[in-house]
C-alpha cells in the first residue's frame, strides 16, 4: 500500500518548459524591435550559444551534479550558503553577458549594450511567466491528507525557492519539501531518496516516485527501490536500461492508478 508519494517539481507540476519557451520568445522578440534581428533565429541561437557558454564556465561540473540546467543560469540569482553556489553568483552574470552576445553575433549582431540589456530582461520575463499544468491542483487537492507528500527538487535551494514564491499555492500541499542543492546532490543519485525516505520514515515499499524525467526521477527511483511513475506527456521513447514501473501521459492518469496500487 503507498503512503508516501515523491513529486518532481520541474515539467511534472511546474511547465518549466513553457516558461522557459514564453520568456525566451519576449526577450528575442525586443532585440528584434531594438536591432532588426529575427527572433526566431535569436531564439535558435540562444539555446546552443547558452549551453556552450555554460559547459565552459568553472562552476559547471557541480552544476551537473546538482541539476543545474542553462537556462536556469541564465535567470537565476544563486544567493545559497556555500563556496560554490558564491562561485555561481559571483560568475552567471558574465555567463548571461557571454550566451546572449555570442547569440547576437551569430544572428549577425554585435552589440553588447543589447547584450547586456537582454541579460537582464530574460530573467524579468521569466519570472513574470510562471506556468502550471492544468491538472495539477486536481491531483494535489486529491491526494493532499491522503498520502504523505514529498516535493523532491534538483536546483539551487533559492531558484526552487523563487519558483514556489511566483506560484504560491504549491509548496502548502507539501508535508516535505527537499533540494538538491540544499542537500549536496541532486537525482539520480541514490543518497538523496535514501535522505528523503529517513527524514519522512517511510518504507520504500510505500513509496512512489513521480516525474517527468527518466535520467533523474526514474533511475534514481529505480536504484533505491521505490516504485515510479514516469509523467511521458510527449511520449518520448523509452531508454533501453531505464525501466519506469508505470508510465502516464499526464497526472489526470494517477489517480486510477493509485486505485489499483
Amino acid at each position: 500500500m503507498i503512503k508516501t508519494i515523491i513529486f518532481d517539481l520541474d515539467d511534472t507540476l511546474l511547465w518549466d518548459k513553457k516558461s522557459v519557451e514564453t520568456a525566451l520568445q519576449m526577450t528575442c522578440l525586443y532585440a528584434e524591435k531594438e536591432c532588426g534581428v529575427k527572433a526566431g533565429e535569436l531564439e535558435k541561437a540562444i539555446r546552443s550559444e547558452a549551453a556552450a557558454a555554460y559547459a565552459e564556465t568553472e562552476v559547471y561540473e557541480f552544476t551537473k551534479s546538482i541539476g543545474i540546467n542553462p537556462f536556469e543560469g541564465l535567470w537565476g540569482e544563486f544567493d545559497d550558503a556555500g563556496e560554490q553556489f558564491q562561485n555561481m553568483k559571483r560568475l552567471m552574470p558574465a555567463y548571461r553577458r557571454t550566451a546572449w552576445t555570442n547569440a547576437l553575433k551569430k544572428s549577425g549582431i554585435e552589440n553588447d549594450r543589447l547584450a547586456e540589456q537582454l541579460s537582464e530582461y530574460f530573467p524579468a520575463m521569466r519570472r513574470r511567466n510562471p506556468f502550471i499544468y492544468k491538472e495539477t491542483f486536481q491531483i494535489l487537492d486529491h491526494l493532499k491528507g491522503r498520502y504523505h507528500l514529498v516535493l523532491l527538487t534538483n536546483g539551487s535551494p533559492s531558484l526552487q525557492q523563487t519558483k514556489l514564491t511566483i506560484t504560491p499555492e504549491i509548496a502548502p500541499y507539501f508535508n516535505t519539501i527537499i533540494v538538491s542543492g540544499a542537500f549536496g546532490v541532486g537525482k539520480p543519485d541514490v543518497s538523496i531518496f535514501e535522505y528523503a525516505l529517513t527524514k519522512t520514515g517511510s518504507h520504500k515499499a510505500e513509496t512512489l516516485m513521480v516525474g517527468d524525467n527518466l535520467l533523474t526521477d526514474i533511475l534514481g527511483a529505480n536504484r533505491a527501490g521505490i516504485k515510479s511513475v514516469w509523467v511521458n506527456r510527449e511520449q518520448k521513447t523509452a531508454h533501453n536500461s531505464i525501466s519506469p514501473d508505470f508510465e502516464i501521459q499526464n497526472l489526470q492518469e494517477l489517480m486510477p492508478l493509485l486505485e489499483k496500487l
